[in-house]
């Protein structure tokens, strides 16, 4: 007989979103990017945070962050020194937990995931101590911020909350697999409340290192476009409060959506080069329908890791057509990297928070700058925006390195 472990329950909890916060180069804040992805617009520019001008590619898509920051449970000299992924994470997670109307002082998990986390810290250090090496002032200040975990310590400091704070770095699925991870927590009756999320900031480091791999479009960003040439590259942050459905309805508290499942498998392939079948994109589809008990056809769109590089679009595409069968041609999809770029660790945490939105307020998003689609897409690519009350919506995050992660979410009905 197997033993539950402690504080985990042997009948599962309902998980649903009661906070939601988002910052991308759309805008700030739910709103502003809920109008720019419904209307699939692009938001890409030359890059202006450092020199790109000796990269082949000189652009992406930069946020504007705010000239005045609200006030947190940061003391003034330590929210002066936030870096630009500490500011993009408060700021949205500020927002997540204003809307879940979350006590301060309240003790809970916090899983974040990232890539890059304090990599612009890091990338200053240097410059400053092959420029003048005898100048040490900020550099001890810039070791502890370029640690991974500085950025949720950060956000637990702002918000005033103690308890574990995880950080995963799985390539492109950290975001992804962050809350995927939470949604476990909560499942499994380790916690009653968890908030988690993506984040990365754009830094030269990281934007040379594409470059260079020639994996940069030097056009437009066109997931499963036939003439694809390449991703472009983004920075943002997102931030969702997860809790069970019966901390939910003990505080009256609105929900915005419900997570239902969720899948992650290993592709040991290639270190950059997806499996061509996409074998690990089908097996991470399929169990996180299996963990819901939702049949492929019952889902009505998938937000598609889409990154608009010829070999990640055409693994995803053939999976895709494999895991729908027969409902491949009534399934809508797209990849909203067009619009924002790649997020890297954020991009899971980004795209989770698109399809909330979608499902809540009858829209779907558009794959913008797509025109030819590639014939292996057997399933309907979204090239304008659609209002559609759809019921599931399934969103694919794949990393280097062969980590795969699906999350599936339901529309929130209150009779459920």
């Amino acid at each position: 007989m197997r033993i539950p472990r402690k504080n985990q329950t042997s009948h599962p909890h309902r998980v649903v979103v009661t906070g939601l916060g988002i910052l991308t180069a759309l805008g700030q804040g739910v709103a502003a990017n809920a109008r720019g992805f419904r209307e699939g617009r692009t938001a890409f520019r030359t890059v202006s945070l450092f020199d790109a001008s000796r990269q082949r590619v000189q652009k992406a898509a930069e946020i504007d962050l705010p000239d005045t920051f609200p006030v947190t449970g940061l003391s003034p000299r330590k929210q002066a020194r936030l870096d630009r992924s500490g500011r993009m994470l408060i700021l949205a997670g500020l927002e997540a937990w204003r809307q879940s109307g979350w006590e301060e002082g309240a003790s809970l998990p916090i899983i974040l995931g990232t890539t890059s986390g304090g990599m612009p810290q890091g990338e200053a250090y240097y410059r400053q101590a092959t420029r003048h090496p005898q100048r040490l002032r900020r550099q001890a200040a810039r070791v502890m911020e370029y640690l991974t975990q500085s950025q949720g310590a950060q956000l637990a400091e702002a918000l005033r909350v103690d308890g574990a704070i995880t950080q995963i770095a799985n390539a492109c699925a950290s975001g992804g697999n962050a809350i995927g991870h939470a949604w476990e927590y909560v499942r499994h009756g380790r916690a009653s409340r968890v908030l988690t999320g993506g984040y990365d900031a754009l830094c030269h480091l990281v934007f040379a290192g594409f470059d260079s791999l020639q994996a940069l479009s030097p056009t437009t960003c066109r997931p499963f476009d036939r003439d694809r040439d390449g991703l472009a590259l983004g920075e943002g942050a997102a931030v969702l409060a997860l809790e069970s459905l019966e901390s939910a309805r003990a505080r009256g508290s609105e929900i915005l959506g419900e997570i239902v499942g969720y899948g992650a498998a290993s592709d040991p392939h290639n270190l950059t080069q997806p499996q061509p079948d996409g074998n690990a994109a089908l097996a991470t589809m399929t169990a996180a329908c299996d963990t819901a008990g939702v049949l492929p056809s019952q889902v009505d769109y998938v937000n598609a890791h889409g990154t608009g590089t010829p070999l990640n679009d055409s693994a995803e595409a053939l999976a895709i057509n494999r895991w729908a069968g027969d409902h491949v041609r009534a399934l809508k999809v797209s990849s909203t990297k067009a619009s924002v770029g790649h997020l890297l660790g954020g991009a899971g945490a980004i795209e989770a928070v698109v399809c909330l939105l979608a499902l809540r307020e009858g829209w779907l998003p558009p794959n913008a700058s797509t025109k030819s689609p590639d014939p292996l897409c057997q399933f309907r690519l979204l090239q304008s925006p659609l209002d559609a009350a759809a019921q599931y919506a399934l969103s694919n995050s794949f990393g280097f390195g062969g980590a795969n992660a699906s999350l599936l979410f339901r529309r929130w009905k209150d009779a459920s």
